[in-house]
């Protein structure tokens, strides 16, 4: 039997391009991320973002770069680009997908610098999908189904979606976690979600300040007793919900506002 001989060649909209050391990475779907908002050349919730990545990819690949090599290309990226940014830091495998010979092997990172990001100004009116996210602990790449649910929830009318578990329990959005507002406490959707660095610093500014929170299962029959909602993610630590599904939720400025106080508490570093 003849052994095939290794060979690449690359067309775009039908015309040859050259190979490169990027074309491997075109639609690879075995990989994990982190997304960071550079301002002023300073970063929040570092220890939170090298802490995913290196969870992530030992988890995917059995081996992780240590905190000092990442930090050094995050520092490098953000020396680099202008003073406000948006970092994005994916890791995968220099072996590719599809393969024995992608796991038990030191990631390959891959830094994107794009325009910095502010989010929506909201409110938000939020579809509800019957889906749950495989490996949902990890941020990782090639998930079909959070820009494809985006479209499903615009064509209902609504400005995205947002996730409800086989128990009937709302858990996260396409691209953001959840957070609800009882008047008092804030409310953090209990189920399998990913844990967004942004959730994470809220959380613990939160704590800071003294605000109670918990986390509870979230229904659909729940939201009417709760008095307002938002999401966030990388973007922005609050834009208000004001409907999921057909349930009108109560404006949520004072829940925005508490979370934005808690993000701004945050301290911002420079590496």
């Amino acid at each position: 039997m003849n052994t095939p001989t290794s060979h690449t060649h690359l067309l775009l909209n039908g015309q040859t391009i050259t190979d490169s050391e990027t074309s491997s990475l075109a639609f690879g779907g075995f990989a994990h991320f982190t997304s960071i908002q550079i301002r002023n050349k300073q970063i929040k919730g570092l220890d939170l973002h090298l802490e995913r990545l290196k969870q992530a990819s030992q988890k995917l690949y059995g081996y992780a770069l240590s905190n000092d090599t990442v930090q050094n290309y995050i520092r490098s990226a953000i020396e680099q680009g202008p003073e406000d940014q948006s970092l994005t830091i994916t890791m995968f495998s220099p072996n590719g997908e599809f393969t024995a010979s992608s796991m038990n092997i030191t990631p390959s990172v891959l830094i994107k610098s794009s325009a910095p990001e502010q989010g929506p100004s909201g409110p938000l009116t939020l579809s509800v999908i019957n889906h749950e996210r495989p490996l949902a602990e990890i941020k990782h790449v090639g998930e079909i189904g959070k820009t494809y649910y985006l479209h499903q929830a615009i064509k209902r009318g609504f400005d995205d979606a947002v996730f409800m578990n086989n128990a009937g329990h709302l858990s996260e959005g396409t691209i953001w976690n959840l957070a609800f507002w009882d008047g008092e406490t804030v409310i953090w959707p209990k189920a399998l979600m990913l844990q967004g660095t942004m959730m994470s610093i809220v959380q613990r500014q939160l704590s800071n300040l003294n605000i109670p929170q918990r986390h509870e299962y979230i229904t659909l029959a729940r939201l009417s007793d709760l008095k307002g909602a938002a999401v966030m993610n990388s973007w922005t630590p609050g834009v208000c919900v004001s409907k999921i599904n057909s349930t009108f939720l109560p404006d949520s400025k004072q829940l925005t506002t508490l979370l934005h106080k808690a993000y701004n508490k945050e301290p911002a570093k420079k590496l």
